[in-house]
This record gives C-alpha cells, structure tokens and sequence, in this order.
C-alpha cells in the first residue's frame, strides 16, 4: 500500500496496517524490537537510516538509527496525537 525507503531498507504499510521491513538493519531495515507496535500504521517517513510510523491513534513508533532519528523515547509525550 504505501512504502518508504532509508538509504539502505525498505518499510513497507501492508492493507491491514501492518508493516513489513527489509534490508540492512542498522538503517531500518529490522524492526524486530517495535514489531508489536506497528498496528494499524497510517504513515510512515523516513531519514537517512531510520523510520517513523504514525498509527491511527496518532502514536509515533520509530527504529533504525538512533542518531537520525530512529529512538524518539526523550519527547514520545510531545509527540502523542499527532
């Protein structure tokens, strides 16, 4: 459905809101540790070597690389409701 691209992986948004990621992981490519989160995703963008998902509820749910943006932890409260 939808499908965005890091220097180096592949995510794509599947029919049912799942997303499903390929290629080197330390640019996105595994996004193994945030699997569970990635329910009914609306969008997704992405760096140079990380992804943000933005679900339906307006949750972000990011990974890749830290540096460019794959770990939004520090300001997830601001981010709520987008």
């Amino acid at each position: 459905q939808k499908i965005q691209s890091t220097w180096h992986a592949f995510a794509a948004v599947l029919a049912d809101g799942s997303v499903v990621t390929w290629g080197d992981p330390d640019s996105g490519g595994s996004s193994e540790e945030v699997q569970d989160e990635l329910r009914n995703v609306r969008q997704i963008q992405a760096t140079c070597s990380a992804f943000a998902a933005i679900l339906e509820d307006g949750a972000i749910v990011t990974w890749g690389t830290v540096d460019h943006g794959g770990d939004c932890t520090a300001i997830q409260e601001q981010l709520k409701h987008l």
